[in-house]
């Protein structure tokens, strides 16, 4: 009888599923045995983001269910009978409101404001990001720390300031005092960081100009920051109530906040006021569906950088 010994042992071709097989090794778990229950644990993220989802639409679908429901003197009339439902609300806020005056201060506002931040802070952005002078980093944290001051706590100083200016009931006295934002400084000074050095002392080789780095460097390579800010600063200033309220105190100077708020204290029922509420929203839904692209891009580039 032949004894197997190292020596005249077949030599192993890795066919098994075994202990020497790089497939399993380690796993503890034989081949076609069923994998372990992870029911419980698999069905919790799910759960809570259909949970999360639920609490987030409720509200949106209740206003414009509310916005299309014919009026019959409840509180909620009729709002969930779709087969009723009807835009005469709309119709009734549109010829019995000045929200269409209302829908264009809110878009001055919102844009202009815009516009001017992103250019103010993409500068700033820069400036503190790649160019050295003294006081840089004094400057630039000290402007940070501003975010630790609440705007409200800055309200009546911004309003005395303001009306000494003749700016109340303006357009530029609504914009102006939104325009130095330390956030959208530090998020684009800290995008602007990641470019490569290389690039900027490419440039300066050639014989480009501050402004033709700016321009022709800076922008481009920004933009999905931009983008994302520019959404965020939009929505911020659309759905803006409290600087608004104070500033803008003739009814041809309203927003569209402040125009519902006072709507809200009219005759009107509460058809109408989820009607112009609704129009309120479709403008943010817009800017966001537009935008979106770029705020994955942003999201993305942001991940491939850290």
């Amino acid at each position: 009888m032949a004894v197997l010994t190292r020596d005249n042992a077949p030599p192993d071709t890795g066919g098994g599923k075994g202990k020497g097989s790089g497939r399993g090794r380690g796993k503890g778990r034989t081949p076609g045995a069923p994998r372990p229950d992870r029911g419980p644990a698999r069905l919790t993220l799910p759960t809570l983001l259909v949970l999360v989802a639920f609490v987030t639409v409720t509200p949106f679908a209740v206003m414009v269910l509310v916005a299309f429901a014919p009026h019959s003197g409840k509180t909620l009339p009729g709002a969930f009978d779709v087969t009723k439902a009807t835009p005469a609300n709309f119709d009734d806020v549109l010829g019995s409101s000045d929200i269409l005056r209302w829908a264009l201060n809110s878009t001055v506002y919102s844009v202009v404001s815009v516009v001017l931040i992103l250019l103010f802070a993409s500068m700033a952005g820069y400036a503190f990001a790649k160019k050295r002078f003294p006081g840089r980093e004094i400057m630039f944290w000290s402007f940070l720390a501003t975010l630790m001051v609440p705007f409200q706590a800055t309200l009546i100083p911004y309003y005395i300031l303001i009306s000494e200016m003749n700016g109340v009931d303006t357009y530029w006295g609504l914009i102006v005092p939104t325009l130095a934002n330390s956030q959208a400084v530090f998020l684009m000074r800290q995008f602007i960081m990641q470019l490569p050095d290389e690039l900027f002392e490419a440039a300066k080789i050639d014989g480009a100009s501050e402004w033709r780095i700016y321009t022709t460097i800076v922008i481009p390579l920004i933009r999905p920051i931009m983008a994302t800010l520019g959404v965020f600063v939009f929505l911020w200033h659309w759905n803006d109530f409290l600087w608004p309220l104070v500033i803008a105190q003739s009814g041809d100077m309203h927003t569209l906040t402040v125009g519902l708020a006072t709507l809200d204290g009219e005759n009107v029922t509460i058809n109408q006021v989820m009607a112009g509420a609704t129009i309120t929203v479709v403008p943010c839904l817009l800017v966001f569906g537009l935008l979106q692209r770029y705020l994955t891009d942003s999201i993305a580039t942001t991940g491939l950088k850290s």
